[in-house]
């Protein structure tokens, strides 16, 4: 979600849009509030739930780009037999007609909805939870200590980031992340881990640590953790292993389905338990 929303700004650059974004909804719908769709003339980006209520939103917005309308209005829709869409529910849909000039206050706007993530760890696995986070609503921030692990070029609306040592990097994240630990090396994971539930003494603002690896390499890092200081209040804190139970695979694109079906079970308000 944060690729479209990188896309959806750069192509403002040249043509304007109607932003078409889900402003209230009760009962079933195809999609919660909160959820947009750029509607250019020739295409669109990002979707609003698909069927005949999207297509009736594409006709009514590029109405506006058509008569180059400047002013925002409103739609309430009953999804019913009518529209083909037996769903049940009502919403309201906003259509704001958009320029260069509106991509800052946009970029804010529809970029608070994204959970920020920070992992930790540019190899295999780090690769493929990159390309399945992308385009789910997170904002990714990757972060490694090695030059050149990278991908050139990086997924849209991904965040590099170079830190040596790596662990100093965790001071800086956005607060409420969800932080993903699986550096090249036990030793580094080890101190990444340390300076989150150091940080989460301090300030208590991280959604969620997890680390990869088994119970074993868990019990080895409790006993280590537990000498600096660590309580087990704290080391609770931390979920080992990582991903939902009952997923076994270790190919990383199965790893990866398996941490990403995890963190979007959070909520903003949940604090891992460990395991």
């Amino acid at each position: 979600m944060a690729g479209e929303l990188q896309t959806f700004l750069r192509r403002l650059r040249d043509e304007p849009a109607v932003l078409v974004t889900v402003r209230a909804s009760r009962g079933s719908v195809p999609r919660e509030a909160g959820t947009w769709m750029a509607v250019f003339r020739n295409d669109t980006i990002d979707t609003i739930g698909g069927g005949h209520l999207e297509w009736d939103a594409m006709r009514r917005a590029r109405e506006m780009l058509v008569r180059r309308a400047v002013q925002p209005s409103v739609q309430s829709v009953t999804l019913g037999p009518s529209l083909g869409q037996c769903c049940g529910g009502a919403l309201e849909l906003s259509y704001q007609p958009v320029g260069a000039a509106d991509a800052p206050a946009l970029r804010e706007r529809l970029g608070t909805a994204l959970r920020p993530v920070a992992l930790f760890g540019g190899g295999h696995v780090g690769r493929a939870l990159v390309r399945a986070l992308a385009p789910l609503p997170f904002a990714i921030t990757w972060i490694d200590s090695r030059d050149e692990v990278f991908p050139d070029p990086l997924p849209e609306g991904v965040a590099a980031e170079h830190s040596d040592p790596v662990q100093a990097a965790v001071p800086a994240l956005a607060s409420g992340s969800l932080v993903l630990v699986m550096s090249f090396s036990h030793a580094e994971d080890l101190d990444i881990v340390a300076a989150c539930l150091r940080r989460l003494r301090e300030r208590d603002d991280l959604g969620f640590i997890g680390l990869i690896g088994s119970r074993t390499k868990w019990a080895t890092f409790r006993h280590r953790l537990t000498e600096r200081g660590f309580s087990e209040e704290e080391l609770a804190r931390v979920t080992c292993p990582i991903g939902l139970p009952g997923i076994t695979g270790k190919a990383p694109a199965v790893i990866a389905a398996a941490v990403v079906a995890q963190l979007l079970l959070l909520t903003p308000k949940t604090s891992a338990s460990g395991v």
